[in-house]
């Protein structure tokens, strides 16, 4: 299998392309800064990555802008802090502003040249304008869980995403999926039969971080540690 092989790469982008941990990190400092004991990185993204996976499965059409407040309320009650709706809601609208990795937006101006590019994201069309205008690319495709109704991995997001890019003529084996979720991409990609690229950003890290734990580890046709080593891989295969 060669990367050239495909036409489309269909992105998650929070935690593939936005570093969306230092970005639940640093919002949610007005919380974490008044806890009574303190609390290590892997904790908080641990503990916000269960409340957030477990409202998404409860309430799947409810905006992801809407869905953090409540995340953040259900994190101040297990750590004991009393919150206010206002800093709940603050919370919510961080989304956009939180930081791409450096090399995202330079791999995608690369890549757009030789792939159509789609998103499939668990996030709103408000939160993610904020976070494409970091990414600096125009995407052909943009799926998100509010145009869906739901979050990854529920298969629908994968049904629609495969049903819509089929009606533009493209087949399921044309298709790479580029993640670096377990949980949220790569299990149900393999259920669904699709490519797929692991981005592995944690592989300097313990545990899972703001994702759900897989169980099984799910299978990937590549890996990369970086968007810049995908984008690098590329350039090597066309042009040995």
């Amino acid at each position: 299998m060669k990367l050239g092989n495909f036409k489309v790469l269909t992105f998650d982008v929070y935690g593939t392309l936005i570093d969306w941990e230092t970005g639940i990190i640093e919002g949610l400092k007005p919380l974490t800064d008044r806890t009574s004991h303190s609390l290590g990185r892997n904790e908080i993204l641990e503990t916000h990555a269960y409340h957030e996976s477990t409202i998404q499965h409860l309430t799947p059409s409810k905006l992801y802008r809407d869905l953090l407040p409540v995340v953040y309320r259900r994190l101040a009650e297990e750590w004991n802090v009393t919150v206010s709706w206002d800093e709940c809601q603050a919370y919510g609208a961080t989304v956009g502003s939180w930081p791409a990795f450096p090399d995202s937006a330079e791999a995608l101006e690369y890549l757009k040249k030789h792939y159509r590019l789609a998103v499939l994201t668990n996030t709103d069309n408000v939160s993610f304008a904020g976070s494409n205008a970091k990414l600096r690319v125009e995407f052909d495709n943009v799926y998100t869980a509010e145009d869906i109704g739901s979050y990854k991995p529920a298969s629908r997001n994968f049904d629609y995403m495969i049903e819509a890019l089929g009606r533009q003529g493209f087949d399921k084996s044309q298709i790479l999926h580029v993640a670096e979720s377990l949980f949220h991409d790569h299990a149900p990609a393999n259920g669904f039969g699709l490519a797929n690229c692991w981005i592995y950003r944690r592989h300097d890290k313990d545990g899972f971080g703001a994702t759900m734990d897989p169980g099984n580890t799910p299978h990937a046709d590549f890996r990369f540690n970086s968007m810049s080593e995908f984008a690098a891989a590329h350039r090597a295969e066309a042009d040995p």
